[in-house]
């Protein structure tokens, strides 16, 4: 899902608060000029951040709340069809990271107009401030949006972020582009190479505690939407520093752009040994037809396990191994279902993984009745629904295949002797 401008608001006001109020400083010469001035005073300064020059002048308008929904909800029509986002959210309700009540399309439509501040739009090549934003934010919101106007003038923001059925892919290149634009003005007010006072993990922790006013669609939101929010800017700006470090004057674009949300966190093994992920087709199934299919990445795998076992270095190490995955939204008469197979790095990964998904689905379903069956351990569920869980080897890689469907139908429909996998980069 194209994460646009999100947690903006949330997430500059931890910045600013941790950047020693450097924001407030700033913001105090914008509030008593017009914008077009903090602007020309910015821009030797997200030159000098970047490395980049300004090829043409950007420019900036303003915006009524009222604009921006309006142009979130245009945004979500043209970058999202309804059926990529019925069958983001049916994979998320089976997996339990978000209710099944919820409305996804007008949840994120809600939040994302709570918290934006200000966008750069590449189809018009404005730089929006919204008239409404807190004055002690509009600093770091300008320079925040200047760098993407400057990112627009080397690379197409749009081809980067709006890849459709390769969720990883488009939130690891959100990453860097909200990183490098996050980083920028904080180096900017502390110095090149510097981090922030505390490190991240304040500037993580401030953001989950928010509870100031107007922030109640963040504070509702389900986990998976506040981290995936997050994700981008603040693990994005650890890896475009750590960028910085080990290849001091490279852009993190083209060969250097990562691929997937493994490379952002873990940048060692980036710059090491640059392991591609997997890309892996499942094939037709033998019942049932496909409504959707993405993948999911190391990071949101990783939330999947915080979000049940609640232990941070356990759901880290656990999500730590992957390699590629696939799932699938399976429609069946009598309804829909899901398949998800996961490739690890190792057998011994592999495993860990098994074991923590059979740990989720024992707490997730008061330890259902199970029986070992030729295609993994089956579980019956309320509702007349069966959960497999397999693990075994899938094109040569270690593999687990997790599957939600109505009951009647076996796991046994995902056909793994029939799934391709590219080792090629993508």
């Amino acid at each position: 899902m194209d994460q646009l401008m999100v947690a903006r608001r949330v997430l500059i006001a931890a910045l600013c608060l941790a950047a020693i109020g450097a924001c407030a400083r700033k913001d105090e010469a914008a509030a008593q000029g017009p914008y077009a001035r903090e602007v020309a005073e910015d821009i030797p300064i997200i030159e000098r951040g970047t490395g980049l020059t300004f090829k043409r002048p950007p420019v900036l308008e303003t915006r009524t709340k009222a604009q921006v929904r309006q142009f979130l909800e245009s945004r979500f029509t043209d970058q999202l069809t309804d059926q990529e986002i019925d069958g983001q959210s049916t994979f998320y309700k089976r997996l339990g990271l978000i209710p099944d009540t919820l409305d996804l399309k007008s949840f994120m439509i809600d939040l994302l107009t709570e918290q934006v501040a200000g966008f750069y739009d590449p189809h018009t090549k404005v730089l929006y401030v919204v008239d409404s934003a807190p004055p002690d934010m509009i600093g770091f919101v300008i320079q925040h949006e200047l760098v993407h106007a400057l990112q627009d003038q080397y690379v197409n923001l749009d081809s980067l972020e709006n890849v459709h059925a390769q969720n990883d892919r488009a939130l690891a290149a959100q990453a860097v582009i909200e990183g490098q634009a996050t980083l920028v003005p904080i180096q900017a007010t502390l110095g090149p190479g510097a981090g922030l006072p505390g490190g991240w993990d304040r500037v993580r922790d401030m953001i989950r505690d928010s509870r100031a006013n107007g922030m109640a669609q963040f504070n509702a939101a389900p986990e998976l939407l506040q981290e995936t929010l997050i994700f981008p800017y603040l693990s994005g700006a650890e890896f475009v520093r750590d960028l910085e470090l080990h290849m001091p004057g490279k852009q993190p674009y083209g060969p250097n752009m990562p691929t997937s949300t493994a490379q952002v966190l873990h940048p060692g093994s980036f710059y090491t040994h640059r392991q591609a992920p997997l890309d892996v087709l499942l094939p037709k199934p033998s019942a049932g037809t496909v409504t959707y299919s993405d993948d999911v990445g190391e990071f949101e795998t990783r939330i999947f396990l915080f979000q049940f076992l609640r232990e941070q270095n356990a759901s880290m190490r656990g999500a730590a191994g992957w390699t590629g995955d696939r799932y699938e939204v399976i429609k069946f008469p009598t309804g829909e279902g899901i398949a998800w197979l996961t490739l690890w790095n190792t057998s011994v990964q592999s495993a860990e993984f098994g074991n923590d998904v059979e740990t989720i689905i024992g707490r997730r379903f008061d330890n259902p009745a199970a029986k070992d069956t030729p295609v993994g351990k089956e579980y019956s569920l309320p509702n007349d629904r069966t959960l497999t869980l397999w693990g075994g080897t899938v094109a040569g890689h270690p593999a687990v295949l997790y599957t939600d469907f109505p009951s009647g139908h076996a796991a046994s429909i995902v056909r793994l002797d029939k799934v391709t996998v590219a080792t090629a980069p993508r």
